[in-house]
């Protein structure tokens, strides 16, 4: 069942939470680097837990990676790596820590190289799933195939974050991610 149809036979506390990301934010473009490394960290988080545990824990994730400013986390010393480790509101895994820091510091090295992430991404548009992951594990860490693809799906460089009859498809349609291009 696709998380289209899924969100309709939840209880209405976890419909709410889930059609929030679903209907605003899965699947439609991102260009700012920060919200880029936001969504990065938050499919890192992910593997192996449910999305649902990560959206209610998104504004404390937020405000414990300094709402992923990307400068300010890639500058992150080993008393924010231990900060980080003793927070309760995020996922308290050191992979996954250790990842985020120094996937900021991958994002600052791709913004120097080319201008920024939201770029180098639109550089190595368009590619195949297996070309994307393979990219990915070389440039990133703690990036495996159903992260990355999660990532880029919920971002618009991959489809089918939406299935075609869900009403959000056609908003994320108008969007024009980048995956839509040449889809008349």
């Amino acid at each position: 069942m696709s998380y289209c149809h899924a969100i309709d036979s939840m209880p209405e506390e976890r419909k709410a939470l889930h059609k929030a990301y679903h209907d605003h934010l899965y699947g439609f473009p991102i260009h700012d680097d920060n919200e880029l490394f936001c969504r990065l960290v938050l499919e890192i988080n992910q593997a192996g837990l449910s999305w649902e545990t990560i959206l209610k824990k998104e504004v404390t994730f937020r405000k414990a990676y300094d709402n992923f400013d990307v400068k300010i986390v890639a500058a992150y010393t080993d008393v924010d790596r231990e900060r980080l480790l003793a927070d309760p509101g995020i996922i308290r895994n050191r992979l996954k820590v250790n990842a985020a820091i120094e996937n900021a510091k991958t994002i600052l090295r791709l913004q120097k190289e080319h201008g920024s992430f939201s770029s180098w991404l639109e550089l190595n548009h368009p590619k195949t799933k297996a070309e994307w992951v393979k990219l990915f594990k070389k440039t990133f860490r703690f990036t495996g195939g159903e992260i990355v693809n999660e990532f880029l799906m919920s971002i618009g460089y991959l489809p089918g974050a939406h299935t075609e009859d869900c009403a959000i498809y056609a908003n994320v349609m108008a969007a024009k991610p980048l995956w839509s291009r040449g889809i008349s």
